[in-house]
């Protein structure tokens, strides 16, 4: 029988496969190789993240700063339109908030933030004079007396004359419920500031302002000081105010009511887990900074007594930072500010990723922290000669 086996010439193989072990191998090498590509683009990846993060954190600071800084050198604008005061009215106040004493506003575990970690600003200017012009204050009679024709907010009710060119009732049109209105004799040493309850009317000769009423010494501190006085010009915090104070009760013909257009800074901490510094004007709100783990405010003043500045910017005290004993009472004396000092701390955004290991001096936290200061002068606040 004859066979049909082929031949083969020595030297030339048969075409074949990989073997099961060569394909093994193959694999292994190929998961290997992928593998540390694949952790070598992840860790490129966190990098590239963390990077992003850290530009996107120093801009939103910068950029922050430059907002605040930019307010508060117009604090205290439009005070003086068509007036000659020789002293300087109120042009921010600072409300310091601090934890109770053995407590902490820090929680470490959930890498939180509440309320009692941050401070509050106000920035005060009166409204643009053009829109809303200056008024003169009397009583019912819409009298110019400097002596006789007086308003008394403690009885919770004021008149105003008719602005420059304005008629009565056009007058009463540039106000609205729930504005507030600053109160400033004719020498710029007495003032107070209130809330409208209900818009103005006409009332026989004179415009008629209806708010909470203040204490019989033109203060604001009562249980309802954060509605009656939010700006916290006259309310001492909500406790009572010092004994040498600019404040008054009684304003009169020659004297000024004027409508403030103040900005406010404070940090909303509604959700935890991005506290967001606020910028509040004219009832607009919005978000100037994320992630926010830091805003303090401070204040230099000068000693009345001597005459001499003090720099030190306590982040612990009452408004305006200051310490009472030296001058005392020289928190709500407002003419005595001189600077404010501005701190604001921001994180990037928490790492939740279990081989993330950094954690920054600061609190311990799973992110970069950076910070930032200013110290901005307002420029429309008086220096005396030997400041």
């Amino acid at each position: 029988m004859r066979s049909h086996l082929r031949h083969v010439p020595k030297g030339i193989s048969r075409n074949r496969g990989f073997s099961l072990i060569e394909l093994i191998v193959a694999m292994a090498i190929f998961i290997l190789v992928s593998a540390s590509a694949l952790m070598l683009f992840s860790h490129q990846q966190t990098n590239a993240n963390q990077q992003q993060g850290l530009v996107g954190l120093n801009i939103g600071i910068r950029n922050a700063i430059s907002q605040l800084q930019l307010d508060l050198a117009n604090a205290g604008t439009g005070y003086y339109v068509g007036a000659n005061i020789p002293s300087w009215p109120v042009g921010v106040t600072i409300m310091n908030n601090v934890p109770p004493a053995g407590t902490s506003c820090y929680n470490a575990t959930a890498n939180t933030y509440t309320t009692n970690c941050f401070d509050q600003i106000n920035i005060m200017a009166a409204a643009n004079s053009t829109t809303y012009p200056p008024i003169n204050a009397t009583d019912s009679t819409g009298g110019t007396s400097g002596t006789l024709n007086c308003s008394n907010t403690s009885s919770g009710v004021a008149y105003g004359q008719a602005a420059a060119g304005l008629s009565l009732s056009a007058t009463a049109g540039n106000y609205s419920q729930g504005d507030q209105l600053f109160f400033l004799n004719s020498k710029g040493s007495k003032m107070t500031a209130v809330i409208l309850t209900q818009a103005p009317v006409v009332a026989g000769s004179a415009v008629k302002f209806a708010f909470n009423a203040t204490n019989s010494n033109g203060t604001n501190a009562n249980a309802n000081w954060q509605t009656n006085d939010p700006l916290d010009i006259a309310a001492c915090a909500g406790g009572p105010c010092p004994t040498t104070n600019n404040f008054g009760y009684q304003f009169c013909g020659g004297d000024w009511i004027l409508k403030l257009s103040p900005i406010s800074y404070y940090v909303n901490t509604s959700n935890s887990n991005d506290p967001q510094l606020m910028r509040k004007q004219a009832g607009n709100t919005v978000a100037v900074m994320d992630q926010v783990i830091g805003f303090k405010v401070g204040a230099a003043i000068r000693n009345s007594i001597t005459n001499t500045m003090n720099t030190q910017y306590n982040y612990n005290a009452s408004t305006y930072n200051v310490n009472n004993s030296s001058p005392p009472d020289s928190a709500y004396l407002f003419s005595l500010v001189r600077s404010v000092r501005i701190s604001l701390i921001a994180r990037t955004q928490p790492s939740t990723d279990p081989s993330f290991t950094f954690r920054n001096p600061f609190d311990g936290g799973p992110y970069i922290v950076q910070g930032a200061s200013v110290v901005a002068n307002p420029r429309n606040l008086n220096l005396s000669t030997n400041d």
